[in-house]
């Protein structure tokens, strides 16, 4: 499993699909446990992940960091990606053609990896994993079921930098995900759950 992510860290690594290969420093791929139950997956490098090459190691990565302590878990623990691989020029949103681009990738770590949970920090991971057009706002901390991952919104913890007072909110999100870890790590027979939303499974990959 570790070998497959390594290689397809390798593939990527020269990767010039889309303008953003100009501007880039380094690809960020990802980290974390190659077999893990949880997957985050936010928008896209800003400027001090895309300096050092790792997910989430500025301000709103020591957040990250915070939020997942908060329930228990450590960054070993899980796996951390993001929509596209290269930063955004002024850590704008990546433009639909660049993550056109782009996905495939996440969707091939997201295969290799299997986790069994998924949480979208902020909107546009949410739209592209969901492909759910409504606001954050309305749609962070329900739970989805697609195709044997449990989905779960949730602001992105820059969202929660700039406006502390959504942190309430996303505390009771976090709430959400580990009771759903729990019941995902003491359930014999996971993928015979129920959709949580009441709505039939929709494929993504």
């Amino acid at each position: 499993m570790a070998d497959n992510l390594t290689q397809l860290q390798e593939n990527i690594r020269a990767c010039d699909k889309c303008r953003l290969c100009e501007t880039r420093t380094h690809v960020v791929f990802g980290e974390g446990n190659p077999r893990a139950t949880l997957l985050f997956v936010g928008e896209g490098p800003g400027e001090w992940e895309d300096k050092q090459g790792r997910p989430f190691v500025g301000k709103a990565g020591q957040l990250l960091d915070n939020m997942m302590a908060a329930i228990g878990l450590k960054r070993e623990e899980v796996y951390i990606a993001n929509v596209v691989k290269c930063r955004p020029p002024g850590n704008r949103d990546p433009e639909p053609d660049e993550v056109a681009a782009c996905i495939g990738y996440l969707r091939e770590q997201v295969r290799r990896i299997h986790p069994k949970i998924i949480v979208c920090l902020g909107r546009i991971a949410m739209r592209e994993i969901l492909h759910e057009t409504a606001g954050i706002m309305r749609m962070h901390g329900k739970v989805f079921y697609r195709t044997g991952f449990y989905i779960i919104p949730t602001y992105h913890p820059s969202a929660l930098l700039r406006n502390p007072d959504l942190k309430r909110e996303a505390w009771s999100d976090l709430k959400t995900v580990r009771r759903i870890l729990d019941e995902v790590n003491n359930e014999e027979n996971t993928w015979d759950l129920p959709a949580v939303d009441g709505k039939p499974p929709k494929a993504w990959l």
